[in-house]
């Protein structure tokens, strides 16, 4: 399903396939609208997050004013170095629509940490996120709250 671009609307993309079930389980949560966030496919790596950041997302952001996109990596205990490039390529003008999220380190330890599937853990952290009614109200209205 995809988003009406000319409504609120957030673009996920996602570095593999176990940030994109964390993204996918996120969207289960029935208090979302899910018209509203398409998860993209995976990318296959930090970097080529960034890639496509800057070669296939940068123009569709500046054309749809109701675009907001994350960008979704594994930070491999390189919180700060990546944060810092991900940031200087983030331009000025876009750098409220833009959010980068991740694990500190890979996301495939959450399995064992909570017993339970990415899928499962991105539906409770979408409970805990939407549990406040104010951020609830503005995930309805504009898609998503970071």
């Amino acid at each position: 399903m995809s988003v009406n671009v000319y409504k609120p609307h957030v673009l996920v993309v996602p570095e593999d396939d176990a940030d994109r079930d964390i993204a996918n389980g996120f969207l289960l949560d029935p208090s979302l609208k899910p018209r509203n966030i398409q998860v993209l496919p995976r990318v296959g790596g930090w970097g080529k997050v960034l890639g496509s950041f800057l070669e296939d997302h940068v123009a569709g952001l500046r054309r749809y004013p109701n675009r907001y996109l994350v960008l979704l990596i594994d930070f491999d205990d390189h919180v700060e170095e990546r944060t810092a490039k991900f940031k200087a390529h983030i331009p000025l003008d876009l750098v409220d629509r833009v959010f980068l999220l991740g694990t500190s380190s890979e996301p495939e330890p959450l399995k064992k940490q909570y017993g339970d599937s990415l899928e499962n853990i991105g539906k409770a952290l979408a409970a805990e996120c939407c549990a406040d009614e104010t951020r609830n109200s503005a995930l309805e209205s504009s898609a998503f709250v970071a």
